[in-house]
């Protein structure tokens, strides 16, 4: 029995041996492993350059973001250039003043007509002569903001393709000007109009961002400025900004798309009361009658407006991310 234990433990040890030395060489491990190490090796530039790349995609980002903080910042914007971000560059502010003048007059006209009150009629006409143009001037700059924003990474995308073909930059802005829709078309016109004139094109660049106040505008015309003044790789750092462009299109669609339900929601509780109110105002109009005609309902009628005006801000404040 000793002798066979002897054995055993003498084969098991032998065989735990030739498993540890021999199989490797024979089953190819090593040879794979060894390839596997190459395989790394030459991966290595691969990824360091990719880590640069990404590096160089988060200092784009970092900088629309400080650039955009800056821009909020500074709101004493003259009304004549207001005119020109909303598309009206052909409007002075004269015109402004006068249409603010007649929609202030239609609807103290529009007030006193159906209230019948001075005091209403004149808080209508402040409202539509201040209030009601600046909204849909602000509207009207929002709406081209997007659209130019919307268009800008394939603009980019043409200008770095023109200079990895050898087009020289103005010619590649030609390209843009020429096949892109409004108001990118407009706006690389003046950007050829103004260099035409003997202005640098850097700085004719540079002044995008007075026209588009967004971020990406101005971080487009300080690469350009900083590329005609001290050189470098062009349409990487076009590359870079138009890949970041993209980026933050789809995290803003992302966020849209998560908040969708709570602008529902939001929309739905800020709409009942006026809706109720009218129902109940087409039911039994003497009985809602009192909140204009009393005074205690005139004034329960106004705290009423200021508190649901104060819910709907809150709630805007809720829905609205920044990224």
């Amino acid at each position: 029995m000793q002798t066979l234990a002897l054995a055993f433990l003498a084969a098991t040890a032998i065989g735990g041996l030739a498993w540890v030395f021999i199989y490797p060489m024979l089953s190819g491990e090593r040879k794979a492993e060894s390839r596997r190490a190459s395989i790394a090796r030459t991966d290595a530039p691969a990824r360091q350059a990719e880590k640069t790349q990404r590096s160089r995609r988060e200092q784009v980002e970092g900088s629309l973001k400080e650039l955009d903080a800056r821009r909020k910042k500074d709101k004493s914007v003259p009304l004549s250039i207001r005119l020109a971000q909303a598309g009206l560059g052909s409007w002075t502010t004269q015109k402004f003043w006068v249409v603010s003048g007649v929609f202030a007059m239609v609807g103290f006209v529009l007030a006193y007509v159906v209230g019948g009150n001075l005091l209403a009629a004149a808080a209508m006409a402040f409202a539509a002569g201040l209030g009601l143009p600046r909204w849909l001037l602000s509207y009207l700059k929002t709406r081209r903001e997007k659209a130019f924003l919307k268009a800008l990474p394939d603009a980019v995308d043409v200008i770095v393709r023109g200079i990895k073909a050898g087009l020289p930059l103005f010619e590649s802005i030609k390209v843009v000007a020429a096949d892109s829709p409004e108001p990118l078309r407009s706006e690389f016109s003046a950007i050829i109009e103004t260099q035409t004139i003997g202005m640098p094109l850097g700085e004719a660049c540079a002044r995008l961002y007075e026209r588009m106040p967004v971020p990406e505008a101005n971080f487009f015309g300080i690469v350009i400025a900083i590329q005609q003044k001290s050189g470098g790789n062009l349409s990487e750092a076009l590359g870079n900004l138009s890949k970041v462009l993209r980026d933050r299109k789809k995290m803003g669609e992302k966020i849209q798309a998560m908040s969708t339900e709570a602008k529902a929601s939001a929309g739905i509780i800020g709409s009942l009361p006026p809706i109720v109110m009218l129902l109940v105002w087409m039911s039994t109009p003497d009985y809602i009658s009192l909140l204009w005609t009393h005074h205690i309902g005139q004034f329960m009628l106004v705290a009423c407006v200021a508190w649901m005006s104060i819910g709907i801000m809150v709630m805007k404040k809720m829905i609205n991310f920044d990224f």
